[in-house]
């Protein structure tokens, strides 16, 4: 796991070296500003006749803009720098590398300096081949203002490469929000990661994320307690269940998936072929006997257990005894893909998470909106995993879906206090939030995975590794990295247009092996 910082504990180490090491902030300046030109340039196929762009704010964020222009001028680059307010305004470490570059203009004349006034002074980044943002950094919080505001929304209609010094401007880089946020292709971020860019608006702004060491020992982080983490794909290896040679199908995991109905039938077999792909021995499918033949020539690996439906093709409360034998025979429970929303189906859900209250479930779609019906504190949901998107998490605790993503990890870590569940929350990224109070960001996925169906297997992955291996944890966060691994394996044959749920299914296999491949 990599650890993420918040920005309280990256300033605490900024201040510990220059207040207890003796390390001045302009040579923490100089060292980040050496960072930046050497990351880009490891980054970015340049030549000496680009032309390089920079916007530079008053404080040490704009300092180190003003440091890395003068790199970039001093290696033969043309250099445009744009400053915002009057130079009595810069903070002092952004004053002398100001001082220093405006010196250097008047015998360079690659460097032109210019002081913003208008929206018009922007024309002067239009032909360049790189822009950096150096407007505000890690410590401005709140809504973009002007000028900020609309400098931002006009650079990002600039056809260039763009890179965020630390962090993209308008993106609190704790809470990962952000109304109108400095697209980004590269952010270089300095001294440690930090949360806020891996989730949310940070996910989406950040473009490539690379640390840049201000030449400060990466140790002196470790006094921090950290409760946000990077799923790495090692993480995933090592999560995966060992298969004894003397297993048998029972003793390789036994699943019992309750889904599908009449109107959705796909959701209960992508579930249950999930489940067996990653490796589960046996797996059982609770499902309408009317409409049984929707589903058994597609299932020839799955055994239908039908319950008597009487015509209705949904699952009712009285189809419990049914199903009691086989959900105490199961060593995880899949609920919910398909089951529809009709109120006896709620009721029979609430009812099974209440009777049945010791299982392992893995809860999803139609059953989390049964919860949350029906008031998710009533039940026990100690060590369950549920798998909402975000609007059905919204709509589970009751808030609205904007203050959800402007808070999400408060969000999320107070519900996995309540509960003791623990929370998958699928988007991009995908979130893991478990019991110990940690959010665990997944570091894997592409776009494609935004179809119907893609859920459902998440759901029947987490499933079957539940099923093989007694470390939940394990279970939930190495499935969460499978799906979206095999995900990116289909990107390069598919696309992010082409490949389906399906597909991801049934590049699993390969998932596996890659991560073999990868650490054995």
């Amino acid at each position: 796991m990599i650890p993420l910082f918040s920005t309280n504990q990256i300033r605490e180490v900024d201040n510990f070296a220059i207040d207890k090491l003796g390390i001045p902030g302009l040579v923490l300046m100089e060292n980040a500003a050496l960072q930046i030109y050497n990351i880009t340039l490891s980054k970015v196929e340049l030549k000496e006749k680009n032309k390089i762009g920079f916007v530079c704010g008053k404080g040490n964020n704009g300092g180190d803009g003003f440091a890395t222009a003068r790199h970039f001028a001093n290696n033969g680059f043309a250099v445009s720098v744009l400053f915002l307010g009057e130079e009595e305004e810069l903070s002092s470490d952004c004053k002398v590398n100001f001082t220093i570059l405006k010196n250097i203009a008047k015998e360079n004349k690659n460097i032109f300096l210019k002081k913003y006034s208008s929206v018009k002074d922007l024309r002067v980044l239009s032909d360049c081949n790189v822009i950096f943002d150096a407007i505000l950094g890690s410590g401005a919080k709140g809504e973009l203002r002007e000028p900020y505001k609309t400098i931002v929304q006009n650079i990002n209609k600039i056809n260039s490469f763009k890179v965020a010094i630390d962090i993209p401007t308008g993106l609190d880089s704790d809470f990962g929000y952000g109304e109108i946020i400095f697209n980004a292709d590269l952010t270089i971020t300095l001294a440690e990661l930090k949360k806020g860019l891996f989730f949310e608006s940070g996910f989406n702004s950040c473009g490539e994320v690379v640390k840049g060491n201000i030449g400060v020992s990466p140790s002196f982080f470790d006094r921090f307690e950290v409760n946000d983490y990077l799923i790495e794909p090692e993480d995933a290896f090592y999560s995966l269940p060992i298969k004894e040679k003397n297993i048998h199908k029972y003793s390789a995991g036994k699943v019992l998936i309750i889904a599908g109905s009449g109107a959705l039938p796909g959701a209960a077999q992508m579930t249950a072929l999930s489940a067996l792909k990653i490796g589960a021995g046996a797996a059982v499918l609770a499902f309408p006997k009317s409409v049984r033949n929707l589903i058994t020539k597609k299932l020839s690996e799955v055994v239908i257990n039908s319950y008597e439906d009487e015509g209705s093709e949904f699952l009712k409360p009285k189809n419990i005894s049914e199903l009691k034998k086989k959900i105490q025979w199961a060593d995880v429970i899949a609920i919910g893909p398909g089951l529809g929303r009709n109120e006896d189906t709620q009721l029979a859900v609430i009812n099974i998470l209440k009777e049945f209250k010791t299982k392992q479930f893995v809860i999803d779609a139609d059953a989390l909106f049964a919860i949350g019906k029906n008031n998710f504190k009533n039940l026990n949901l100690k060590d369950k995993v549920l798998t909402p998107h975000h609007a059905e998490f919204a709509n589970l605790i009751n808030v609205d879906i904007n203050d959800l993503k402007k808070n999400i990890l408060y969000f999320g870590k107070e519900f996995v206090y309540i509960t003791g569940a623990y929370l998958v929350l699928k988007g991009a990224p995908t979130i893991v939030f478990t019991p110990k109070g940690e959010a665990l960001i997944n570091s894997a996925g592409n776009p494609g995975m935004a179809k119907f169906g893609t859920g459902d297997v998440l759901t029947g992955i987490i499933a079957g590794l539940i099923a093989q291996q007694k470390d939940l944890e394990k279970a939930v966060f190495g499935g969460v990295y499978l799906h979206s691994l095999a995900a990116d394996l289909l990107v390069n044959d598919f696309t992010e247009f082409s490949y389906t749920a399906i597909d991801i299914i049934n590049e699993l296999p390969n998932a596996i092996k890659f991560l073999r491949k990868s650490f054995d």
